[in-house]
């Protein structure tokens, strides 16, 4: 285990190592050799932080230097009375895998995001990801529904929720 903070990022800041970790993380979990160029990566992570003003980059960081992790959250429709955090993008920097920066991140979502003003935290997963499944369901998200094909990938994504 490194020395970590996970904390909520100042606007703007992290955009770019928070795009290049999901770049390299994706393409480590599928065996791609060819990590998407940041061109590419950093538009996904700024459409969700630049959703609402109450959208949240949470990041893992040693020292206040280094992004080893990293969450982009978008809220729901608050028009609706629901206040849920959607985690859209989840990622941990591929060189920093089995340091436990997933399971600070996902110890400390809850109550950054209760802080935050959210009474329930929703993210998928691909079924084919076991890893990320077993760090989810340890921290007590729990399954929604029953598993889809994601609208890209086709791949099957299972829905988790967490009351906060």
């Amino acid at each position: 285990m490194i020395d970590l903070t996970v904390q909520v990022a100042a606007p703007g800041q992290h955009l770019a190592e928070a795009a290049t970790i999901w770049a390299e993380a994706t393409a480590a979990r599928d065996n791609d050799p060819d990590p998407a160029p940041l061109d590419q990566a950093l538009p996904l992570i700024e459409q969700v932080i630049g959703s609402s003003p109450r959208a949240l980059l949470v990041v893992a960081v040693d020292n206040g230097t280094r992004v080893h992790g990293f969450a982009a959250i978008e809220p729901s429709d608050e028009s609706t009375g629901e206040f849920t955090a959607h985690i859209r993008y989840l990622g941990v920097r591929p060189s920093s895998w089995g340091l436990g920066v997933g399971r600070l991140l996902m110890r400390d979502l809850p109550g950054l995001l209760a802080a935050a003003g959210f009474t329930e935290g929703e993210l998928g997963v691909y079924l084919d990801n076991p890893r990320a499944v077993t760090l989810y369901e340890s921290f007590g998200w729990l399954r929604d529904g029953e598993p889809a094909p994601h609208p890209r990938s086709g791949r099957l994504e299972q829905r988790y929720r967490l009351e906060l």
